[in-house]
């Protein structure tokens, strides 16, 4: 962690800040930075988000930023809130006038009064979120941490400012926060800190699923998002807020024998995937691939334990859980659908034997997804035995050059066959009618199969042999 110095250096060196005390000491209002952006300096994480809290009117103090700056400045006021925010070249400043906060047990919307620097500080959610800075001249850069949030940082731990049962019985998506932080930073949350999410768990029922999925979506984009699903597991939350997931949580054993447990082997591959990118919805993928195992999984003697066809049933569960979890039902979601439903194509592929037509179908199905594919089919071999892992690895390197070669060749990635429908009933003078669709088919399914290549001379042969075949004439060229 940064030192006293270099943090007091790093303070003044900040034009922002520097600015923003100098507005502030012009209009006579006493003025801090408070939160995540002092938390990452100290933690020398990047951040360009700062929340400037002031005793007084924080729009009044943001207008006053603004006009100093001129036109560098972008300045948004949400009067309604009592807050407003500037956006000043990579920065963002948000400010407020500082607050003191009550609950009502049936909401988290509290009811907010005027208060000072230590009424704001008291209503923050975790010590390590409660530091301050003074922005005033008399004491420029100064550290203001109540409640032990340096040290808290040193041990990391996750602690509330107040007691932890109030904090998270007024506001409950803190409890999701909690997580989140701990798996975003690597800490450990505190015991007393801990118990209290667990006897709080059931208020999460009064937040919004859209407030809850974003904490999910800020977990999922972990270093390491496993922790985070690993607490959430063992709150009880995850059972709450996703059991589909909760679910792949088990080993059944007859007969001696059994199979892995597909809650932790799919928390093991969405940590090999979020070693290779850091897009969300890959991820996701990842987190739903063998998401219907539990509803496939069947005992068979001399067999053992199969889960035929889960690839196909996870890729129609997508929909329903992505509307549940209020997540995009859009080209996103059609995206992890993709993924999921084809997810165990290129295993079948990991043979001496493979065919270009497999490939051209896997290049076909896939599109400009398929090194998206790739990447979770990799993340998805687990093994406790490390030769088995890279021997699965070293084929799917051969795999992927096939698939270079047979693309590169063949162009079949997102091919539309070079006969349209419209063509084909142009050549035969045909209304719309079945055969179109069979011939166009057929025309599709020769260039997967390498009958014919993929270009329109050779379709175009194929399609007059069809059409005399089914009795068609053709009456244009």
């Amino acid at each position: 962690m940064i030192t006293d110095i270099e943090f007091g250096e790093r303070v003044r060196s900040i034009p922002s800040l520097v600015l923003v005390s100098e507005v502030a000491k012009e209009i006579g209002v006493d003025t801090y930075v408070v939160g995540g952006f002092v938390r990452d300096l100290l933690l020398e994480r990047e951040s360009k988000d700062i929340d400037v809290v002031c005793v007084g009117s924080g729009i009044g103090l943001a207008k006053a930023v603004s006009d100093k700056i001129g036109k560098g400045a972008s300045l948004a006021v949400y009067k309604r809130f009592g807050t407003a925010a500037i956006k000043y070249g990579d920065w963002e400043l948000e400010f407020v006038g500082a607050r003191k906060e009550s609950y009502r047990a049936d909401s988290r919307k509290p009811i907010v009064e005027d208060g000072t620097l230590e009424d704001d500080q008291n209503r923050r959610d975790f010590t390590i979120n409660a530091l301050a800075i003074s922005l005033n001249a008399e004491n420029f850069g100064e550290l203001i941490d109540p409640f032990g949030g340096i040290e808290h940082l040193e041990e990391k731990l996750i602690k509330t400012p107040l007691e932890p049962g109030i904090t998270f019985s007024d506001d409950p998506l803190r409890i999701m926060r909690a997580i989140r932080f701990a798996s975003q930073l690597g800490f450990d949350i505190e015991p007393e800190t801990w118990q209290a999410i667990e006897d709080n768990k059931e208020r999460l029922e009064i937040i919004s699923q859209e407030r809850i999925s974003d904490e999910l979506n800020k977990i999922i984009l972990s270093k390491k998002p496993s922790y985070g699903f690993k607490l959430l597991f063992t709150s009880g939350i995850l059972k709450m807020i996703f059991p589909e997931m909760q679910k792949l949580h088990g080993v059944k054993v007859i007969k001696g024998m059994s199979h892995k447990d597909n809650f932790y082997h799919t928390l093991e591959v969405l940590d090999n995937i979020s070693e290779v990118t850091d897009d969300l919805w890959l991820r996701w993928s990842a987190i739903l691939h063998d998401i219907a195992k539990p509803a496939t999984q069947r005992f068979s003697e001399g067999t053992g334990w199969t889960f035929h066809g889960h690839e196909d049933l996870g890729a129609r569960w997508v929909p329903k859980i992505f509307g549940k979890l209020k997540l995009p039902l859009n080209e996103k979601m059609k995206y992890v659908q993709k993924l999921v439903r084809l997810h165990l194509r290129p295993i079948a592929l990991v043979n001496e034997e493979v065919t270009d037509s497999a490939i051209r179908r896997l290049l076909y199905e896939a599109g400009d997804d398929i090194n998206d594919l790739m990447k979770l089919c990799k993340a998805d071999i687990t093994s406790k035995n490390p030769n088995k892992v890279r021997r699965y690895l070293a084929n799917f390197i051969k795999v992927e050059a096939k698939i270079k070669e047979v693309e590169e060749r063949d162009h079949v990635r997102n091919f539309q066959p070079p006969i349209s429908g419209e063509e084909i009933i142009e050549t035969f003078g045909i209304s719309p009618s079945p055969v179109v669709g069979e011939i166009k088919n057929a025309i599709k399914e020769a260039v997967l199969e390498g009958t014919i290549h993929n270009n329109y001379e050779e379709a175009r042969s194929l399609m007059l042999s069809l059409g005399l075949s089914k009795g068609l004439t053709a009456i244009s060229k």
